[in-house]
């Protein structure tokens, strides 16, 4: 016996010393304010994280370890440090400086920016750590900083404060007990939450009342959903059993959030540290990787086959020369046959990879850090742009990641969501139907507001009793808080001195209308919602249950009690809800009224009700307690009860809310279209919502024949998998089968005499993706892609956010793997930000998630125009031209040093000076072709935002392909030749100057390096369409610098170098007339098929430039009239079409 009780009492310590462990299950068990639940009982404290933030990467110990093996496992540097090793250890012909000097340069700028990067991190941390906050502790409140926190500690915060770790809210300054709360910096929400103390704590509020509480709470171990919750806490009282409470979300006082409106609260830490939610969500996202890197990494490869080849070449012939007697040794210095045959393999091998040394430039090494500076400098063009500043919210476009500027210029597929995309989000209250009569328009008089529009016979007018249920129910069944007399931030209606607060804004404009039509609801006092009737009356309902609107369930609900003590259920949702759970009997007169306000374009919301019996309430309300109280499946549980008791409902009504289209959607989706973009729309909302919603944005066009595979395509048949193949079978034949046949790509331009637009629904698309094990077909999915593909415009509605996902990754995976894009403003719209190349956050109503989740974030969805037309296009084309500027030059340098080898015997003897090996890619050419990768604009931004079709030409990743790669690749190796061999003509009369005296090898590099700095430099100014002061400065700037460090490297002798063998020689080699004379002309030369590409392209442009002008003259008139009503389109004039 008394070895069972110590087993017992060391598991139970182990357990408790192990709760901090990450890897954790179950539930942790947290006493409040450090108090035992007895006297009796020994207290062992517990060892949960502390409450320190650490953000930060690396330590003053482990920073350079950690950073220098994180930057070795890119190939690219782990490559130049084995050639540093191997210039180290085998006898090279370059100095090790020559690779180690730019190597060690990246290095240490990577370092840096990193180390500066990280350093803000600690700084950041330290604010928080620091922070001042009050812990309760004897009755007393005691200063300590933020990271002494433990769990278990009661912590004080006033308004305005943030709270410094996750708390479970035990008591408010507010009678009622409840806090407001805004999470801005969790999720971007910036309207108000209300939060509930737990019910048997609200009453202490000072020092001394919640230093006596004692208390227990169980909950879930940490996880990073900030949405989810689930604890229970028991209270124990002397000479009394423990009350045992549910906790959820609404008793969670998140970190980072931010207390307003209420003076003080108390609560309990729960989660600390970095085992609070905030600082789960922390984690990073997938890296997504731009085809400009792929493409970067192919050319590598090519390059790296080039220097091999060039090595084994030089290696070989080397072996053949020297097998001459003559070529091998001077007649004074005859090696034995033995001497000769002794490690010859290895001496091969080192041969080889002396030549590895001598020709590694040209793999590009500095291009790597150009493209990151590129990238991140470029980007800051984005979020200075006036134009995607939006005056209404006071911001501008946000990028949250540099690295995919030039993806933007690339994109094949858009994926929008509707509502806060499309639209405005901004919900104003259009009418509503009781029992099939329709209401619009204000209270015309006390007893009744009918309004009679249109020929249906069933207008009149409900009874008395429906219409105040109606608006009872628009009253009660919601979450709207109310605040007097303040002004918050967030989803708010003034009224008088009182403002409307909702997460929502469809909730905020039902209360608005049902207060239009006589019924104001008034708030909350305690658990009671207070009412204003039409006669001025109060009616007050207790609030006894709240299941919240969720994406699955797409319904809200709430049970109230009245003052009479009956029990009522409110119910409103999507119709495809509702209408399962109402009278059958019922749902006609009202089906009519919300498919036709779909057809206008409005957003449309049933509601029904229930009375229940005393009997059935007190058996629900004992599960549902039941359910509050598991801390395992506790949402489930609990939407498996509210989905037993929302049956045999009876449909009261339905109301239609306004989302108006925002401002120039249409415009861009057009721009887009044009742009050669298939613009997919996935929302969540009914089809004829939606789809009214896309003629209007003129996503569909009137000519475009519409596809249908949705629920109602498929009728109400047993085997609706059957029909479902009959209608795929059935497109597929139409659109791929049957679809004329081109000789020139379709793909990214609509030359089709007829246009098809698809539309299909979720659970469509489920069947489609996740078909039954008896399904007659399995190749859905295949067959649905190739339809998806033929059509010009896609519409799926009814979309769950995991669906969206599937959908992006779906078209994603395609052949030919297209570039994707996803644009939302919501939560539900993460999931397909996440999925696709690049994710558009809108900054929208619907909190900052999306913006959040997302790489660029904008303020409008017309924004999306620029961003893609303009700066895409351009950071497009400036890294493709930087890639191969870069491949080019850097060819362009080694090859004069391949072909030197056939003439010094291959013995490895560098053509250039070291100084000029190391300072090329550093410091004479990386500056101009940095500042054309920003500045550049072959193309103006105005006329590529106007004329969409220009996007077109740099699509498929034009510009990096293999063929213009081969042009660059023969060009270097044009330029190359000349240089070389050009120089190499001048030297057949080596005697240069007029006093006879001979130039030598070291003046022949010299020239050849001379004329390979101007010629590519100058090769960039041709390309400069767009010259800025920057431009001039560099390009003009790094020849002058190139100059005068020639004369500076020559014109001194430097103690630290063993030879000077540069001293002089560029002084002397500017003297001789005959080398200007080659300079010039060898540079001219070079450049003269550039210079001739140029001026015919200037010519075609010109002669394209005036066709379009002369075309655009004669169209503008005949094009005039028909223009114009496309304009001035209206939902409703689309939805009559």
């Amino acid at each position: 016996m008394e070895f069972s009780i110590n087993q017992e009492i060391w598991l139970r310590l182990w357990s408790i010393w192990c709760a901090g462990e990450e890897k954790r299950v179950g539930t942790r068990t947290v006493f409040v304010g450090h108090r035992p639940v007895s006297e009796t009982d020994a207290y062992v404290e517990q060892k949960f994280c502390d409450n320190r933030i650490v953000s930060s990467k690396y330590t003053v110990w482990n920073f350079l370890p950690k950073n220098l093996f994180e930057q070795f496992r890119r190939i690219a540097n782990f490559y130049f440090l084995i050639i540093f090793l191997v210039q180290v250890i085998v006898d090279t012909p370059t100095s090790p400086v020559t690779s180690g000097l730019p190597l060690f340069f990246v290095i240490i700028v990577t370092a840096i920016k990193q180390g500066y990067e990280d350093w803000l991190r600690h700084r950041a941390d330290k604010e928080v750590n620091k922070s001042s906050v009050f812990i309760v502790e004897n009755a007393k409140q005691v200063k300590k900083h933020s990271e002494k926190i433990k769990v278990g500690d009661i912590v004080e915060v006033k308004a305005d404060e943030t709270f410094p770790c996750d708390l479970i809210f035990l008591a408010s300054s507010n009678d009622d007990g409840t806090c407001y709360v805004t999470t801005a910096s969790l999720d971007g929400e910036s309207n108000f939450k209300t939060h509930y103390a737990v019910r048997d704590t609200t009453g202490l509020r000072t020092d001394n009342d919640i230093d006596s509480l004692t208390a227990t709470i169980e909950c879930e171990q940490p996880q990073p959903d900030l949405y989810k919750f689930v604890g229970r806490i028991n209270v124990y009282r002397s000479n009394q059993e423990p009350v045992a409470r549910s906790l959820g979300p609404e008793n969670l006082l998140l970190k980072g959030s931010t207390l307003k409106n209420t003076k003080t609260i108390y609560g309990v830490a729960v989660y600390t540290g970095m085992e609070t939610k905030m600082a789960l969500n922390y984690q990073g996202k997938s890296q997504k990787r731009s085809a400009v890197e792929k493409s970067i990494n192919a050319f590598l490869i090519v390059y790296l086959c080039i220097l091999v080849s060039k090595a084994t070449v030089c290696t070989t012939l080397k072996y053949i020369w020297q097998n001459n007697p003559f070529n091998d040794e001077p007649w004074y210095n005859q090696k034995t046959k033995k001497e000769k045959e002794t490690f010859k393999i290895l001496r091969m091998f080192t041969d080889f990879l002396s030549f590895m040394v001598l020709f590694n430039f040209i793999i590009p090494v500095s291009m790597y850090v150009t493209v990151e500076m590129q990238k991140f400098l470029g980007s800051f063009f984005i979020a200075w742009d006036k134009e995607m500043y939006d005056e209404e919210i006071k911001e501008g476009a946000l990028v949250n990641t540099s690295d995919l500027n030039e993806e933007l210029g690339q994109v094949e597929y858009v994926f929008t969501d509707k509502t806060g995309t499309l639209t405005e989000n901004s919900m104003k209250f259009i009418e509503c139907c009781i029992d099939g009569h329709k209401y619009k328009g204000g209270i015309s008089e006390v007893d009744g507001f009918s309004h009679t529009d249109g020929p249906l016979k069933y207008y009149g007018k409900a009874e008395k009793c429906r219409e105040e249920l109606f608006l009872r129910a628009l009253c009660l069944c919601h979450t709207v808080q109310i605040k007097e007399g303040d002004n918050v931030d967030g989803l708010i209606v003034n009224q008088e001195r009182s403002t409307y607060i909702s997460s929502s804004p469809d909730e905020i404009a039902l209360v608005k209308g049902a207060k239009k039509y006589g019924f104001t609801f008034l708030g909350h006092e305690a658990d009671f919602m207070k009412v204003q009737n039409q006669k001025n009356e109060i009616e007050k309902y207790q609030l006894l249950h709240v299941l919240n609107f969720d994406p699955v369930r797409r319904r809200m609900s709430v049970i109230v009690k009245t003052s009479t003590g009956k029990f009522l259920l409110f119910c409103k949702g999507a119709d495809s809800s509702i209408f399962p759970r109402v009278q059958q009997d019922e749902i006609h007169q009202t089906k009519v009224h919300v498919e036709r306000n779909a057809m206008d374009g409005y957003r449309t919301l049933c509601v029904a009700f229930k009375e229940l019996t005393q009997e059935d309430y007190k058996k629900m309300n004992e599960q549902l307690s039941e359910a509050k109280m598991a801390l395992q499946d506790r949402e489930e549980k609990m939407a498996r009860i509210f989905d037993d008791i929302e049956t045999d409902m009876h449909l009261i009504g339905a109301t239609a809310v306004e989302d108006r289209l925002q401002e120039h959607a249409a415009e861009t989706i057009e721009a887009l279209q044009t742009a050669g973009m298939k613009v997919w729309v996935l929302t969540g909302d009914k089809m004829e919502t939606a789809k009214s919603t896309c003629y209007a944005s003129r996503l569909f066009q009137t000519n475009t024949e519409l596809l249908e595979l949705t629920t109602k395509a498929m009728g109400n048949s047993d085997r609706k998998e059957d029909r479902l193949h009959e209608l795929l079978l059935e497109y597929h034949k139409k659109l791929v089968q049957d679809f004329p046949k081109n000789s020139g790509k379709l793909k990214r331009s609509w030359t089709a005499s007829q246009e098809y637009g698809l539309i299909i629904d979720g659970s469509t698309l489920s069947l489609i993706l996740n078909p039954s094990q008896d399904s007659s077909s399995s190749n859905y999915k295949s067959i649905f892609l190739q339809i998806c593909l033929k059509c010009t415009a896609v519409l799926c509605c009814r979309m769950a956010p995991l669906q969206k996902a599937q959908i992006v990754r779906m078209v994603k995976n395609t052949k030919g793997n297209p570039i994707t894009l996803s644009i939302g403003d919501g939560a539900n719209d993460v999931s397909m930000i996440l999925e696709a190349h690049v994710g558009i956050g809108i900054k929208g109503k619907e909190g900052r998630q999306a913006a959040r989740n997302s790489d660029y974030a904008v303020p409008r969805f017309k924004h999306l125009r620029k961003l893609l037309l303009a700066h895409g296009h351009l950071y497009y084309v400036r890294i493709a031209h930087l890639v191969q500027y870069f491949f080019y030059k850097n060819l362009c340098f080694i090859l004069p040093q391949f072909l030197y080898q056939f003439f010094c015997g291959f013995s490895q003897q560098p053509l250039y000076d070291a100084a000029y090996l190391t300072m090329y890619n550093i410091c004479f050419t990386s500056l101009p072709i940095l500042a054309y990768s920003l500045l550049e604009q072959h193309i103006n931004i105005e006329t590529l935002t106007s004329d969409p079709r220009l996007y077109m030409k740099i699509s498929d990743n034009a510009m990096l392909q293999w063929k213009p790669f081969l042009y660059w690749t023969f060009l270097g190796a044009f330029e190359g030749l000349v240089f070389f061999f050009g120089v190499y003509f001048l030297f057949q009369n080596s005697s240069l100057e007029d006093n006879g005296k001979v130039f030598g090898n070291w003046t022949f590099g010299t020239i050849v390096f001379t004329i390979l700095v101007f010629t590519v430099t100058l090769k960039l100014a041709l390309d400069t369409r767009f010259w800025t002061w920057m431009n001039h400065l560099v390009i003009w700037g790094s020849l002058a610098f190139y100059v005068f460090f020639s004369f500076f490297w020559g014109g001194i002798i430097w103690p630290f170098l063993k030879q000077q063998r540069m001293y002089f020689v560029f002084a002397h080699m500017v003297t001789s007339v005959s080398t200007w004379l080659a300079i010039v002309l060898l540079i001219f030369i070079s450049l003269f098929p550039e210079i001739l590409l140029v001026v015919f392209k200037n010519a075609k442009r010109k002669n394209h430039q005036k066709k379009l002008s002369n075309r655009k003259e004669s169209d503008s008139l005949s094009s005039r009239p028909s223009f114009r009503p496309l304009l001035l389109r209206t939902f409703s004039d689309e939805s009559n079409v």
